[in-house]
């Protein structure tokens, strides 16, 4: 498996071991000073898009669309469809960090490698303040948001990555089980789905994960987003869920995650029920590898692969 892993995708792997052992998670509830200061960078929307920031009630959105390049804050938004359809991200974090620039970045691809079609991320209300369910409330806001303005299910990608993937599969089994309209498709990336932390990759790929392997204090192992909730609840770790019903799936994730089977459950469980499902697990890559954004071979080939599935999802099945 090691020799299909690309020098450029082992080089990066070595990196994000070594920066997280240099600068490791923090302890629950507080942040990294020195990743703060990166993602708190300045943001420049490129010129030919418009960032547009969303007030609701209990959390913020962002949309991203085509425009002259300009990021602004509008509390009553005229939108109109724009007839490509929308990209609803949820980004990761365990629950615990907020929404930064590494995700309106990864909103410029999707955008990008979907063809044109909006992007609206969601900053969602996070743990330890605001443990389950929030952050399936404001997932399931935004998404009612999005049909409010005119898009049919049919017109909607649900995508996220970790927690965020985690997420998108626990509104999904929301939407079907209160009968709303579905999404036309769902991608996971390195999706968290076993907040039990009982997979096997957990203990099989305990010592070579680079992100967060070697340890118990990540933050994979702390409780305070279910709290006194049941961890075993579909709508906390999906991989418990039943998946009739859903809709084509793109599921991504690489060998040396502990959260490996969190992705190949779900994925067995879905196609044993009839729904048309690719997963593709990348030789000796590491949680959320496709933020290289193309550095390296595999997170191009993820890219490229996304790409195609949001073009031609049927395809890729």
């Amino acid at each position: 498996m090691e020799n299909k892993v690309s020098v450029r995708g082992r080089v990066a792997r070595k990196m994000v071991a070594l920066a997280n052992q240099l600068s490791p998670v923090a302890e629950q509830g507080s942040k990294n000073e020195l990743r703060e200061k990166f993602f708190a960078r300045d943001w420049k929307c490129p010129e030919r898009l418009q960032l547009i920031g969303i007030e609701m009630d209990n959390f913020h959105m962002e949309l991203l669309r085509e425009e002259k390049g300009n990021i602004a804050v509008e509390e009553e938004l005229t939108y109109v469809p724009n007839g490509k359809g929308i990209i609803l991200q949820l980004h990761g974090g365990g629950y615990y960090l907020d929404m930064n620039n590494s995700y309106r970045d990864m909103a410029v691809r999707y955008r990008d490698v979907s063809g044109g079609m909006d992007v609206l991320t969601i900053d969602y209300r996070v743990a330890p303040a605001h443990p389950y369910p929030a952050a399936l409330e404001d997932a399931l806001e935004a998404y009612q948001w999005i049909l409010e303005q005119g898009y049919e299910g049919t017109d909607i990608v649900v995508a996220g990555d970790s927690a965020g993937g985690g997420l998108g599969l626990a509104l999904c089994l929301c939407l079907r089980d209160h009968n709303m309209p579905m999404p036309k498709s769902i991608i996971t990336m390195s999706a968290w789905t076993d907040l039990t932390c009982s997979g096997e990759s957990y203990e099989k790929n305990f010592d070579i994960d680079p992100v967060f392997g070697g340890t118990r204090d990540s933050v994979v192992f702390q409780n305070e987003y279910y709290r006194n909730d049941s961890p075993k609840n579909p709508y906390i770790s999906p991989v418990f869920g039943e998946y009739e019903g859903f809709p084509p799936m793109l599921m991504q994730v690489g060998a040396c995650e502990m959260l490996l089977s969190d992705t190949t459950t779900v994925a067995e469980k879905a196609k044993a029920v009839g729904v048309k499902i690719h997963m593709h697990i990348y030789p000796g890559m590491f949680h959320i590898f496709q933020k290289g954004m193309g550095m390296y071979p595999e997170s191009k080939m993820a890219w490229d692969e996304i790409e195609h599935f949001l073009r031609n999802c049927t395809e890729l099945i």
